[in-house]
């Protein structure tokens, strides 16, 4: 999309940061749709902001949210917005916000982190995610990924009510390798939510993370 504006505004709001992850990018992937951002609602819900230039795109996306919500058990709570008031936009502007009860960021846009422009992607980069209600299961599945394979540590996320997601990054069969050991030792320590790796994740997407 070349507008900074979108004329179309879509939201989905699903459960979890892990499973959001994967939704939105399924979503940008899906069709001529921009991820503006996430918005946690101090619980397990994530809204996801999307903008397009044509309803069409927008419910395409917006669809795909559904479907993908359904395989992975979850529910996307699904909006469509062809001409949304203009002051709509006002209401995720500022400054990045970190909540001072779970100290996580209150909304995630692409204006959060300075980031020097992404060089190109490689075939076998990979995201992955592995989310936990617990901080003592995340920092255990942590060191546990770091030494299972050859992997980045990206960071960490919070969302509210103990939900902490830990991001990776790598070749797809080193962080598949790594999200699966880390499962697995979290699950002995804490309550895993979610684990996934995503292949080739949308720049989109990238540019929501540290």
């Amino acid at each position: 999309m070349s507008q900074a504006i979108p004329v179309c505004l879509g939201y989905a709001e699903t459960q979890f940061l892990s499973i959001t992850a994967v939704i939105a990018d399924a979503m940008v992937k899906a069709a001529d749709v921009t991820l503006l951002g996430l918005e946690p609602n101090g619980t397990e819900g994530i809204c996801i902001r999307i903008g397009a230039d044509s309803p069409a795109a927008l419910q395409t996306a917006l669809d795909e949210a559904e479907a993908l919500a359904a395989q992975l058990g979850s529910t996307a709570n699904c909006v469509c917005l062809a001409a949304p008031a203009s002051a709509l936009s006002a209401m995720n502007k500022g400054p990045m916000v970190i909540n001072g009860l779970y100290g996580g960021r209150e909304e995630f846009r692409p204006t959060d982190f300075n980031k020097q422009p992404s060089k190109p992607m490689k075939k076998s980069h990979a995201l992955g995610i592995l989310e936990t209600q617990g901080l003592t299961a995340s920092l255990v599945a942590s060191d546990t990924m770091l030494k299972a394979a050859d992997i980045e540590l990206v960071g960490k996320e919070k969302i509210g009510a103990a939900y902490v997601t830990i991001m990776i990054r790598g070749d797809v069969a080193a962080v598949k390798a790594a999200i699966e050991a880390g499962q697995d030792a979290a699950a002995a320590h804490g309550k895993v939510i979610a684990a996934h790796a995503i292949a080739r994740p949308h720049a989109d997407l990238e540019a929501l993370l540290p």
